[in-house]
């Protein structure tokens, strides 16, 4: 059904004629009025104590907050991404014993909260006081109290790269299986090992499927720092907390937040848009 209808105009002529929509009409005056509503209670609403929210926008508490954010999410995804492409490696494997392997890595991480997994790594000294880095049935090279080296920024990297790396092994996965076969098979042909394929031939190609998801990822996990709090790190959720729990400002604290990660995630998706828009462009040259 289309959107005009056809009618015969005086001079004998088809004129078109859009066709009404009411609900259209209706819909966009209901959201008016919503927005007008929101708009007036944001304003009027001196519970949301905008002026707090003014003075603490730009603490330097909650600025170090956002930059140890920052750090988390880099190293987060770097680390999954590098871990991710091994991952993702191993499942393509003729071995069903790699295989299986990363394959049961990818279910696991997948399919446990990452809060729960964070916390685990957190308290791991509960099961493991002592770390100890040797070589199998040789001397200990490294020794050393679990609670000193697990820290709440070691612990937040452990769960956020481990976990991270399971989605991007799927990812870089899906991006492999987009490269056509032939292309590996004429390389192979030429005498190119499987390691110089995958870097000078296969990866390339993937790229303009791995790009745009990855970058979903990167924003998920931007936001998913925000867990690491539970943890003591500072990163901008408890540096928040650390200060309404003084001043019981809570919901002025909230919003500083929330503001400070709608800014973030606003750049990382003003940023995904010219990577998607560059690849797509490669795409289709």
């Amino acid at each position: 059904m289309t959107t005009v209808d056809a009618a015969v105009g005086e001079t004998g002529r088809l004129v078109i004629v859009k066709r009404p929509r009411p609900w259209r009409i209706v819909g966009t005056v209901v959201l008016v009025l919503l927005g007008a509503a929101l708009l007036t209670s944001l304003v009027t609403n001196e519970q949301y104590e905008w002026d707090v929210v003014a003075e603490y926008l730009t603490a330097r508490s909650i600025a170090e907050g956002a930059l140890l954010t920052v750090e988390l999410t880099a190293i987060t995804m770097v680390a999954g991404l590098l871990l991710g492409i091994v991952l993702a490696v191993m499942r393509q494997s003729q071995s069903k014993l790699i295989s299986g392997a990363a394959a049961g890595y990818i279910w696991f991480f997948r399919g446990t909260p990452l809060l729960i997994q964070l916390i685990f790594w957190f308290n791991l000294s509960a099961l493991y006081p002592v770390l100890e880095l040797k070589i199998p049935f040789g001397p200990v090279l490294i020794s050393g109290n679990a609670n000193v080296f697990i820290t709440p920024f070691v612990a937040a990297v452990l769960g956020l790269a481990l976990n991270e790396a399971a989605y991007m092994a799927e990812i870089v996965r899906g991006g492999l299986l987009g490269v056509d076969r032939g292309q590996t098979e004429a390389a192979q042909a030429l005498g190119m090992g499987k390691l110089h394929i995958l870097r000078r031939i296969v990866l390339p190609q993937a790229m303009r499927i791995i790009i745009p998801p990855t970058a979903n990822q990167t924003v998920a996990t931007l936001k998913n720092t925000s867990l690491v709090s539970v943890l003591g790190a500072m990163d901008l959720m408890h540096s928040a907390q650390v200060i309404y729990s003084r001043t019981y400002q809570t919901m002025p604290l909230l919003i500083v937040a929330a503001l400070w990660y709608l800014a973030m995630t606003s750049v990382l998706t003003v940023a995904q848009h010219y990577v998607e828009r560059h690849y797509g462009k490669g795409a289709v040259a």
